[in-house]
């Protein structure tokens, strides 16, 4: 089963790249249906007009769940989503969120991008990692779908974790997603 993807993203859209990449070496059994930004003034808006994808710049609620059901997505995949996003009944169990802690730790409002490794560092934590999880009513509280860890080095920086997780979160994010696809079926 191929699924009808729906992308929600508000930076420059790499971990929707790595989505696109998966695709297209037949790894993710999707096609994009929609891209949704919540600004017009990031990369991943001029990424989706590159890949010839359907755009929709829309920050609230309602328009967003507009967009996504306007363009029959089975599968929404939050690729750094800031904006707070409660999926109506129509999708519940269907968006998935790729989160840059092991989760419950490290999660919650504010806690995105570098944000989330200064305080993994600054905490003396020995392990962090990539969550896929459901999207539900609360920031980073829904089911996990996979985990993946990675070891904090004594000498790492922010910026050096960041890019080890970043490296977790492309391999996890697509088999979690293919993973829930097939489940659908």
């Amino acid at each position: 089963m191929s699924a009808r993807l729906g992308i929600l993203l508000s930076g420059s859209g790499s971990t929707y790249a790595n989505l696109v990449d998966a695709i297209a070496a037949g790894r993710l059994p999707a096609q994009i249906a929609v891209v949704v930004a919540s600004k017009a003034d990031v990369g991943g808006v001029e990424r989706a007009r590159a890949y010839g994808h359907p755009l929709v710049v829309a920050s609230d609620a309602a328009a967003v769940s507009t967009a996504l059901l306007d363009h029959h997505c089975e599968v929404v995949a939050m690729c750094g989503w800031l904006k707070f996003y409660d999926p109506p009944a129509a999708l519940r169990g269907r968006v998935v969120n790729i989160h840059p802690s092991l989760l419950p730790d490290f999660g919650g409002k504010g806690m995105y991008g570098i944000h989330v490794h200064r305080a993994v560092i600054a905490a003396g934590a020995r392990e962090s990692g990539c969550t896929a999880h459901l999207v539900t009513g609360d920031y980073d509280s829904g089911p996990h779908l996979g985990q993946q860890r990675v070891p904090v080095l004594p000498d790492d920086t922010p910026e050096r974790l960041q890019a080890r997780v970043q490296d977790a979160e492309r391999a996890l994010y697509p088999e979690v997603l293919g993973r829930l696809i097939a489940s659908l079926s």
